[in-house]
């Protein structure tokens, strides 16, 4: 007697990552109209969102079993847009344009400098698609782009709305200094912890440490004080943490070597 093969899973169920990463899409869309009309803070607040798109699409496609080769390459693509076209946009029209009027080599440095963020954002994600499979998962190599967009938009969006007094025109060459350190941080071999679980190479796993659960209702309660602010600290000692632990894994091998 053959065996009773069970009905086929409706494919439609893929559509429920795919629509996860389509708001992500939209949201960095979103961001590089808002910022092109000047709304600079809902601009920020865009590649935000696009940034918890992008985490919940691949959380819901491995939960529900629909992960699919598809799927990986249309996150990827929207990625590039709400992470690397978004946030050099979003930047360049608050800050980077200024530049212009500081002299006409100073205009190109600053929507080149733009273009270098974009661009490194894309050989960044090119790069974590060919070696996904075979690094360590506890960490990323260079500066994940979403992290880099993050600490980007945090910048903008901690000054756009006023809170601190200075406006985009007076913080063009400091936008500058972090437009091109997010960059060279995404194309870099500094070692990230990604907050996964795990210790194999070659292995996923969604597990995170107790400690980080623990700390997620302090986080949310110091980030409701002043959110864009805290964002932007956040952003700052993640990007540091990185050379930081590079810097001393550096100065821990000399006494050995010697």
């Amino acid at each position: 007697m053959d065996p009773i093969t069970p009905p086929p899973r409706s494919r439609t169920i893929y559509l429920l990552p795919n629509l996860f990463t389509t708001a992500g899409l939209f949201s960095g869309f979103y961001a590089i109209i808002a910022a092109a009309n000047g709304d600079f803070v809902n601009a920020s607040i865009a590649v935000f969102v696009a940034a918890v798109m992008d985490g919940l699409d691949g959380r819901v496609a491995r939960l529900t079993g629909t992960s699919s080769e598809f799927g990986v390459q249309y996150d990827s693509l929207a990625d590039l847009v709400s992470f690397g076209m978004a946030p050099a946009l979003v930047m360049y029209h608050w800050s980077l344009s200024e530049l212009k009027y500081d002299g006409e080599l100073l205009g190109r440095l600053g929507w080149a400098v733009a273009f270098l963020y974009a661009a490194c954002a894309a050989l960044r994600l090119a790069r974590f698609n060919t070696q996904v499979a075979v690094v360590d998962k506890r960490w990323f190599v260079g500066l994940a782009s979403p992290a880099a967009a993050g600490l980007m938009m945090s910048f903008v969006w901690a000054f756009a709305d006023g809170g601190l007094g200075w406006n985009g025109s007076e913080l063009r060459f400091v936008a500058l200094a972090v437009t091109v350190v997010a960059a060279l941080l995404m194309v870099s071999r500094i070692r990230f912890w990604s907050f996964k679980g795990g210790t194999a190479k070659g292995t996923r796993s969604d597990r995170v440490p107790f400690l980080v659960l623990a700390l997620v209702p302090i986080a949310i309660a110091i980030a409701v004080i002043d959110l864009p602010r805290v964002l932007f600290v956040v952003g700052i000692l993640y990007a540091l943490s990185g050379p930081v632990m590079w810097a001393l894994q550096r100065l821990r091998k000399k006494p050995e070597a010697a």
